[in-house]
């Protein structure tokens, strides 16, 4: 990851709690997702932690396994700093230049490798550092978003997208990366994560209905989406 945003305080003034009230839901997310796919990981580091607050409720669920997050930003890691949690660690450290420093099962990134402006170079690197990979990737690619273009602007001005996925886009990215797919699923911020606008709240009564028809449509015509992947 670079970009000054992450360190002169830019990024925090943006986004003060460092997405930290979105933590519990990824972290059942990702939960629910890994044990459908049999795996119950015993070391897990996540890239771009951020808040850490997704570990944290990762540790609440899983007993048993020791956590470790790492993250450029001396902001981010200030926000995590402010709690503990037992078997949760956190440390600044550019894992892509200088590797992992302990055993690793599972290395995720969770919303992290659109804001890398080398985001295969990220992603090859972080295929030589644990045999099993967790992405959450953001799909900012959808018909409505071209059409209105002001969330994609939103994305690079507040939230530091420098690069934008649809379903497909993703995927091949991480098999250009010589990374197999396991397995993946969409996940919906837009109708399940806090903090809202009233514009999206508005707007998932029709992205609801449309979705228990055809989830997939739903996704590529009204947005609101992300993808977790599972890969090897």
């Amino acid at each position: 990851m670079s970009g000054s945003r992450y360190h002169d305080g830019t990024y925090l003034a943006d986004n003060p709690d460092w997405h930290a009230a979105d933590a519990p839901y990824k972290a059942r997310w990702i939960a629910e997702f890994l044990e459908s796919n049999g795996l119950a990981p015993r070391h897990v580091s996540e890239i771009g932690t951020g808040s850490g607050q997704v570990l944290r409720h990762l540790a609440q669920r899983w007993g048993d396994t020791q956590f470790r997050g790492y993250d450029i930003s001396p902001d981010a890691l200030a926000i995590a700093a402010q709690g503990k949690a037992e078997r949760v660690e956190y440390a600044q450290r550019d894992v892509i230049a200088e590797g992992l420093p302990s055993e690793t099962d599972l290395l995720m990134a969770i919303d992290v490798f659109e804001h890398v402006e080398d985001y295969m170079g990220f992603v090859r690197a972080m295929g030589r550092m644990a045999e099993w990979k967790l992405f959450h990737i953001p799909l900012d690619l959808s018909v409505q978003a071209l059409l209105r273009n002001r969330s994609l602007m939103h994305a690079r001005a507040s939230l530091g997208h420098l690069h934008y996925f649809c379903r497909d886009t993703a995927l091949a990215t991480l098999a250009d990366c010589g990374l197999e797919v396991v397995d993946w699923r969409y996940t919906h911020g837009a109708e399940e994560l806090p903090g809202r606008a009233m514009r999206t709240r508005l707007f998932n009564l029709p992205r609801r209905l449309v979705r228990a028809i055809n989830e997939d449509f739903a996704v590529r015509v009204m947005g609101g989406a992300s993808m977790l992947v599972l890969a090897r």
